[in-house]
């Protein structure tokens, strides 16, 4: 079994920074992919970034191309995300997703989530 832990979430005010952390722990697995996907209310689960842990390769949505930067600990199983020039519509519920190969499955793996409040 496999599971995601997240930390870093808070409350800050627009322009300031917050980085997150997601470390997966269990063993005998590889990650394929590990990212970050929000969820404000009353809006559904949107994708941030996501980053393969093979090659380094990345994906950002648009919304935080330039602000938000991911990467990886591959000897430590955790990515982290770093928020910049942070906004008030950055404000949602951060989720860690894996994508993981076990010896006998390939599934996808959450954290539990994180809040992250911007406001003045």
């Amino acid at each position: 079994q496999v599971q995601l832990v997240e930390s870093g979430g808070g409350l800050v005010q627009p322009g300031e920074s917050l980085r997150l952390s997601c470390a997966a722990s269990g063993s005998n697995f590889y990650i394929n992919t590990m990212g970050w996907y929000r969820q404000a209310p009353g809006k559904q689960r949107e994708l941030v970034t996501v980053i393969n842990t093979g090659d380094g390769s990345t994906y950002y949505a648009d919304s935080v191309k330039g602000r938000f930067t991911i990467s990886r600990d591959n000897a430590k199983n955790t990515v982290y995300l770093q928020m910049n020039s942070l906004k008030p519509e950055d404000t949602a519920v951060y989720y860690c997703n894996a994508v993981i190969t076990t010896r006998t499955t390939l599934q996808t793996y959450w954290g539990q989530g994180t809040q992250v409040t911007v406001t003045s």
